[in-house]
Formats: C-alpha cells, structure tokens, sequence
C-alpha cells in the first residue's frame, strides 16, 4: 500500500455511473474501510451526508445527498468485512438512514486500542502515534449536509478512511500477538448487535431529560409541555433541540413556572435571541396550557431507583481483584468490568460462568478471565 499522508483528496462520488464503478472496482476487495459524516449538531432530522470509503489502493467520498440510487454499494458493503474506528455510531446512522445492518465482521480499531491498553484510543491519536501525521479537526462540527463542500472539509473526511486499514494492519497484529484477537471479535459483534437495535426507550418518555427526577409533580407538568414545545419548534425548522432551549433551561423555566406561570417570564431564563414572535408566543401557550392541566393529569414522578445495595467488603475485593488484574494485562478496569457489572456480581454471588456473563451483562472474554477471582472471593 502505498504512503496513505501522500494521498491528495480522494474521489468525490457524486453521480450514479461514477457510484457504479466505484462498486466494480472495489468488488475484489477483502475487506473495506468506512466511515460516515452525519448533520446531528445542525438537524432535527439527522442523517448521513457523507460516506468514506478505502480499500486497497482505492479510496473515495460518496454523497449520498445528490439523488443517487445507492442500493448498489449498501449491497456491497453488506457483503464485506468491514474497518471502523468508533463504529457503534456510524453503523446507527447508516441504520437509522439507509435499513444497512452489516452481514460479516466489523474490526473497530477503536475497541481494539483499548483492549491494547491504549490510553489515548481517538483515531487523530492513534494516527499520530503510528503515521506521525496530526490529522485535522477542524471539520468535527461541520454541517455536512451543506453544498458545496470545500477542499479542506474533504481532506478532514477522507483521512477519517485513509489510515485506517494499515492502522488496523498493525492492531490486529498486536491482538494476534497478545492473544486477544478473540476478545476484540466477540467485543465486535456485541457493539455491532447494539447497533442494529433500535431505541428502546419509550417515546413518550423522551421529555424526562437528566435532572427531571428532583422535580415535583407540578414543575413536571410544566417541563412536559416546554419540552414537547421545544420538540415541535426543533420539527418545524430541522434543527436540533438544543438549538431551540438548552435543557437546563426548560429545567430552569419549568420550576419557575410552577409557582408563578404568568410571572415565569419576568424573572426567568434568559431565552435565546431567536426565541420571539411567533416562537415565543408558542412557549407562552405551552406553560398557560401547563397552568390549566388538571392535577389528574400530571405525569408521575419517576425518581431514580437506588440499585440493589452489596455486601461492601466482597465489592470492594472484587474491585481490587479486578484492577489487580486489568494492570497486570495493561488495560483499563472499566474495560475488564464496567462498575455495575462488579455490584450484581457481590449482590447476586454467580455460580456458574452464565451467571456471571449476566451480571454484567459481560462478555465472555471478561467473564472468563475474572471467574477464578470471583469464585475465590465470593467463598470467603
């Protein structure tokens, strides 16, 4: 392969008979690299704007904006094992906006450099360190779905491709080396069954953002309807909630409406300055309507259920164990066992490797190497 810092722009695929022969080209190729660009800081209505691709000697960005029928190359990469850096959100998108679900293996280079022991696992780090070339962020909150793109937008997207397969070269090499290629597959295949799920949380339980659970039943009243008139504003112009009031805000107002609706406005928040006219007559509709609601009709207060205590000196052991073990194989604890995964462990006290593997839920790499600690400690 030749030098990946060498490469001018890659090809810029914008027309279908250009797509086709992308797809021909790239037909032969074992595995691909892929990586998207989304609007989600600029749009209500995300999506993927950009799909960079690399394999082999080719590589090439494909809009999926100018109308191109692109089944051809979803097609393909259904078929082809595919490279990804952090690709628990790119295969979300390509998801959420094209129905693509992988069918092969994914290698995210990104789980791999953790299960490496990396402190430093971005991909402009992991350039850095095996390329010695400092990639530029200047395109992280572009607004990609904007036309037309400039040259240095293009070189941002076509780097997040261009190194990726010798980067994943020389990781997958350290895995086999160390004996965690298995680790990363099985780590893999979780992320990429995470990603094909949808959400599941409840839509109409979306306006119970982080900080909602202190509130009373009355200011809930409130924050319920600011925040689906929030929803309604960020629908109507596509773009993003927070573009519309920033959730402390609706926190903010939403407690001061309770007691004084009509005074909420004189001593509140102060509100964005696109918040007027129209808009803010809409907010002030939503906190009287608020007002109005009958106490029958105020949703409930949902406060966070304290988890299962455990005992805390068999916690405590099992979390010495585990950080005497993720030293000893130069990874971080979290990477070994998430901290909930290590309570159920002490509450529940596993017995077989299954149960264990439920705790976490873990994987069974984790399971595995933690079992003869667990088993030692949970009988003392």
């Amino acid at each position: 392969m030749n030098d990946p810092s060498d490469a001018a722009n890659s090809p810029y695929i914008d027309t279908h008979s250009g797509l086709l022969d992308l797809v021909t080209r790239l037909e032969e190729a074992p595995e691909i690299a892929l990586d998207t660009e989304a609007d989600s800081l600029h749009h209500y209505f995300e999506k993927v704007c950009l799909i960079q691709l690399a394999a082999g000697e080719e590589d090439a960005i494909v809009d999926p904006l100018c109308g191109m029928d692109l089944s051809p190359l979803l097609a393909l990469l259904t078929r082809k094992p595919l490279l990804l850096h952090g690709a628990d959100y790119d295969l979300r998108m390509m998801r959420m906006t094209f129905g693509f679900l992988p069918e092969r293996e994914v290698f995210d280079t990104m789980l791999a450099a953790r299960l490496l022991g990396y402190e430093a696992f971005g991909l402009a780090s992991l350039v850095e360190r095996f390329f010695g070339v400092r990639l530029s962020k200047g395109g992280q909150k572009s607004d990609w779905s904007r036309r037309p793109l400039s040259e240095s937008q293009l070189r941002y997207a076509g780097d997040d491709t261009r190194y990726l397969l010798p980067l994943a070269a020389r990781l997958r090499d350290d895995l086999e080396r160390l004996g965690r290629i298995e680790w990363h597959r099985e780590t893999c295949e979780s992320m990429v069954i995470q990603a094909s799920r949808e959400s599941e949380k409840d839509q109409n339980e979306r306006w119970r953002i982080k900080g909602s659970f202190q509130l009373t039943p009355r200011q809930l009243n409130f924050l319920q309807a600011l925040f689906q008139w929030r929803d309604i504003e960020a629908r109507g112009v596509d773009r993003p909630p927070f573009h519309i009031l920033g959730n402390q805000q609706l926190l903010d107002l939403a407690v001061r409406a309770a007691p004084d609706p009509e005074g909420a406005f004189r001593a509140g928040p102060k509100l964005p300055r696109n918040c007027k006219g129209r808009r803010l007559q809409a907010l002030k509709n939503a906190v009287r309507e608020a007002a109005e609601r009958p106490e029958s009709q105020w949703p409930e207060n949902k406060r966070r259920e304290r988890p299962p205590t455990a005992p805390t000196g068999q916690l405590k052991a099992l979390r010495a164990e585990c950080d005497r073990l993720a030293e000893e194989l130069g990874i971080a604890s979290s990477t070994l066992a998430p901290r909930p995964a290590l309570v159920n462990i002490a509450r529940i006290k596993p017995v077989t490797l299954e149960e264990i593997i439920d705790c976490g839920p873990l994987m069974g790499w984790q399971a595995r190497l933690l079992e003869p600690g667990i088993r030692k400690l949970l009988k003392k």
